[in-house]
């Protein structure tokens, strides 16, 4: 499987380097992480960053709290979807759309793809149309769920172990590469994904950490802004805090999975070979006979 890093949109949240530990202005700069998955006959997407729709009109779609303190750098070519095209495949030949969870910052692209597939957990799902506090009104926006019907979920029980975290599954039409980790805490049915990528893994941890210090194993430190941002998002603190120790002993102890939050650009940077404010471009664009494949 070939595998692409995408940015989808960065913010800029009010705090400069409180939040991201180099910028030199008022606002820093966090990443949306997103990967694209050549899979044999069909391309699978992790989250999708912000949409079209949630660049033609953010007032519509995303709360004025989160605007106001995120300050979005909205671009079209940025989004999920025009940086596919980019890459020379169509917004169809994206089948599945595999979701860490359902904040408005990694669900708004889920319009651009129609006919995808959605894989996420039961209980986001559950969190996301409960909507019960305010804060998750702020976060969970119906506004971007056009796609609903195409949801398809699944429990955090059963599963298998993988590498010592459990409840871990395949998902249906996916190839079992791709795979469902429960990674709770930032929301109920907050989930990684892991990607076997031949000769190591990709553990996508979504927003189980923020700042890539915090995987630092005898030392682990995250910035002032995102620290408090973090606890300002949780919904549960003991899940959120001992699922961030798992990470860090998994990066600890083993050297075949590459670990990368959501937001972090030090690694989107890293993983992507790139600027995190370029879209992608890949040396060896798609070849017509690989498209004409997965269009048929």
């Amino acid at each position: 499987m070939r595998i692409h890093h995408l940015n989808c949109i960065s913010s800029c949240p009010l705090g400069g380097a409180l939040m991201d530990g180099h910028s030199t202005g008022i606002r820093g700069r966090l990443a949306c992480h997103c990967l694209l998955i050549e899979a044999a006959d069909q391309l699978v997407l992790v989250d999708t960053g912000f949409g079209l729709r949630d660049v033609a009109n953010p007032a519509a779609r995303i709360h004025a709290v989160f605007l106001r303190m995120l300050d979005p750098d909205f671009r079209e070519d940025m989004t999920a979807v025009s940086q596919i095209i980019r890459l020379g495949f169509a917004p169809s030949d994206v089948r599945h759309i595999v979701l860490t969870h359902l904040d408005f910052d990694h669900a708004g692209g889920l319009d651009d793809f129609p006919h995808a597939t959605v894989h996420m957990l039961a209980r986001e799902r559950a969190s996301a149309l409960a909507r019960k506090t305010m804060l998750d009104r702020m976060r969970y926006r119906p506004q971007q769920w056009s796609t609903r019907a195409n949801w398809r979920v699944y429990e955090q029980t059963g599963g298998e172990s993988w590498y010592g975290f459990d409840c871990v599954r395949g998902l249906e039409g996916l190839p079992p590469e791709i795979l469902l980790v429960p990674l709770l805490g930032h929301t109920l049915g907050h989930a990684g994904v892991a990607v076997d990528a031949g000769d190591h893994w990709l553990l996508h941890a979504g927003d189980a950490y923020f700042f890539h210090a915090e995987m630092d194993t005898y030392a682990p430190y995250c910035t002032p802004g995102l620290r408090w941002y973090q606890t300002m998002m949780e919904k549960d603190r003991s899940a959120r805090l001992a699922n961030q120790a798992r990470l860090r002993e998994l990066r600890r102890t083993q050297d075949n999975v590459r670990l990368f939050s959501a937001h972090d650009e030090r690694e989107f940077v890293r993983l992507a070979g790139q600027p995190a404010q370029q879209p992608a471009a890949s040396p060896l664009r798609a070849a017509p006979e690989r498209v004409s494949q997965m269009r048929s």
